[in-house]
């Protein structure tokens, strides 16, 4: 990536010129980068990422200040945000199929969870997944598993959504645009210091 002063001989610039270069501007910065075009960006490894992040991103703004503090070593010692600290941490955790956790480092000492009852249910273009947590303390999430296979060892590039808990009542997820055909669902639950729970049986919704 180069640094520009004037590019184009301009005070500013943004686009992508004969699709070979890019110019663009982060945090008050112009440069310019080679012109990449996305490969697959609905990849199943993708599709994981996006669904943590996007649950940790939500989570972040509901932690107490008391566990947010707890990242502040992490942070200091990488020189970025307690928030991106939390994030790249639970991100490395979720790539190697552990649970994230609200503080750090993650205590793994609650009781694991698991799912009490998990109902799957086709529809003309979507299925929906509703799942009731065995326990009202200490869950952080819920994730949910889908592939087109029976999904016989569980991990998070099968995952499609990481969602919010809400306490012990039963929780509704849609899965939604999907083609015509059948659909394999796990779910699980993971704590707030980073223990996931035993992950439910393989079952089928059939998507027309």
């Amino acid at each position: 990536m180069a640094v520009l002063t004037g590019p184009l001989m301009s005070l500013d610039a943004s686009g992508t010129i004969g699709k070979a270069v890019t110019y663009s501007k982060w945090k008050g910065r112009h440069y310019a980068r080679t012109r990449v075009i996305p490969n697959n960006p609905k990849s199943d490894m993708q599709t994981g990422v996006r669904a943590m992040m996007s649950y940790l991103s939500k989570h972040w703004a509901g932690l107490s200040a008391g566990n947010k503090l707890t990242w502040h070593t992490l942070a200091e010692a990488r020189q970025i945000t307690h928030f991106n600290a939390f994030v790249s941490e639970c991100l490395t955790r979720w790539q190697v199929n552990q649970a994230p956790t609200e503080a750090y480092p993650a205590a793994e000492a609650s009781v694991p969870l698991t799912v009490t009852t998990q109902t799957l249910t086709g529809a003309a273009g979507y299925a929906t997944i509703e799942v009731t947590p065995s326990g009202a303390t200490a869950i952080a999430g819920i994730i949910i598993y889908r592939s087109l296979a029976a999904i016989t060892a569980p991990n998070w590039t099968q995952v499609i959504a990481v969602i919010e808990p809400d306490g012990a009542n039963k929780v509704t997820y849609t899965d939604t645009p999907l083609e015509a055909g059948t659909y394999h669902y796990r779910t699980g639950i993971f704590n707030t210091d980073g223990i996931l729970g035993t992950i439910k049986s393989d079952g089928t919704a059939a998507v027309t």
